[in-house]
């Protein structure tokens, strides 16, 4: 792969006019960037001058900061249309001038402008793969893993379609958790705004009329008091502190693998957590699989993208250990079933595919059927989350009452029998 290289140009045109402006090429030598100038415009070059090579890194990032995201639904679209017009003949470079042009007829700018970028990388001389893996920021690893098979089994139009589909699939899956999520969301965030107000203007006003009465209080009224007291007094710290503990353990999580796997292998334990954590995580194995060995890799790399590609740190570790296993001639399944921690029904369905040589089949229908579980779930997450939401807010309720509200009761009640005594 020739490095991106950056050059300032100024050139004399046909009719007399100077153009400057700055060039991206995979080139290594700048006179094919000179002859690129010459052929493309017809023109004298002027003046050409190659830019560091830290500044196409700067460049990439400054327009990173500022352009406009990529939608999935859009990203989806956008595979499906290359795809089909690759599929029916259409040259890659007309093809994305053609997604160019549409996006900014419909006013999509986020789409227009990927199309325009890879169709400026492709006609900079990098192949579709090097287009695809310089915008990891738009396109999944594993969208980028099929374009790399598209261009060395010449099928791209297929790997492409691939991608969509699975962008698609991934897009239903997240729509369906944040749909399930809404409800428990709202529910928790209003509890947390009662507790609040609670804590911060009902409690200390009511701890006031306590000490002013003299009232006997039990300890779970003290205990409260003392709490709302903590938070009033050091409020705005544990607010600093819990957001910097939360930021300490993202950047743990990002940095350490270890830290990462430790939470993968606690979610696979947790009776909720394990049902999702299994379906979604053999889904995507069983589905990436099935893609790889029906596009003709060998065994041996497909797990190898696959351990790549998988986010889950509890199968990607046992992934790299079965990879290891296939190297040295095991069989899928026989590898699988001595790493341990795949379900049997998916190493039992592997190992009758591997024997029949109808591997990719019977991944294909592993994937279907984990999809399925996976969005069983996920429709029944907010059901399952409903429960304990409710017993958490009834908790909060009935605490609140024993702490707050009988001692006011007890109150009420002493001043009812001295004015009937008196």
């Amino acid at each position: 792969m020739s490095a991106m290289r950056t050059y300032y140009y100024r050139i004399l045109l046909p009719h007399g006019e100077v153009r400057q402006g700055l060039l991206r090429l995979a080139v290594e030598r700048d006179f094919s960037a000179r002859l690129r100038l010459e052929s493309e415009h017809d023109a004298t070059v002027l003046t050409l001058l190659r830019l560091p090579d830290w500044s196409s890194g700067a460049f990439d990032l400054v327009a990173r900061m500022f352009r406009q995201q990529v939608r999935r639904e859009d990203l989806e679209g956008f595979l499906r249309d290359l795809g089909r017009m690759l599929e029916a003949g259409v040259p890659a470079l007309d093809a994305l001038l053609t997604l160019r042009d549409e996006g900014r007829a419909i006013g999509n700018a986020a789409v227009a402008g990927l199309a325009s970028r890879l169709h400026d990388d492709l006609n900079a001389g990098l192949s579709m793969t090097e287009t695809f893996v310089r915008h990891p920021d738009v396109f999944p690893e594993t969208v980028r893993n099929l374009v790399a098979i598209g261009d060395q089994s010449g099928n791209m139009p297929a790997m492409l379609l691939e991608g969509a589909e699975h962008v698609e699939r991934l897009g239903r899956i997240q729509r369906d958790i944040r749909t399930a999520l809404i409800y428990p969301a709202f529910v928790f965030a209003t509890i947390f705004g009662v507790a609040f107000f609670w804590l911060y203007y009902v409690v200390p006003n009511l701890a006031q009329l306590f000490r002013q009465l003299h009232a006997k209080l039990p300890l779970v009224t003290l205990a409260l008091i003392d709490a709302a007291d903590i938070a009033s007094r050091y409020g705005p710290l544990l607010l600093i502190g819990s957001i910097v503990v939360a930021l300490g353990l993202a950047v743990l999580l990002r940095r350490s693998e270890r830290a990462t796997r430790a939470l993968h292998e606690g979610l696979h334990r947790l009776p909720i957590a394990r049902v999702l954590m299994t379906s979604s995580g053999m889904a995507h194995i069983t589905e990436h699989l099935a893609l790889l060995v029906r596009a003709g890799l060998d065994v041996a790399r497909s797990f190898d993208i696959l351990t790549r590609a998988t986010r889950d740190r509890y199968y990607r570790w046992r992934l790299a250990r079965v990879a290891e296993g296939i190297s040295r001639g095991e069989g899928i399944a026989p590898s699988m079933r001595r790493v341990g921690g795949f379900p049997a029904m998916a190493v039992r369905m592997i190992a009758v595919g591997e024997q029949a040589g109808e591997l990719d089949r019977q991944l294909s229908q592993l994937a279907k059927e984990y999809r399925q579980r996976q969005e069983a779930v996920v429709k029944s997450l907010s059901e399952i989350l409903k429960p304990a939401v409710i017993l958490v807010a009834g908790g909060l309720f009935l605490f609140l009452i024993v702490a707050l509200l009988l001692p006011v009761y007890d109150l009420v009640r002493q001043s009812v029998q001295q004015t009937l005594g008196s």
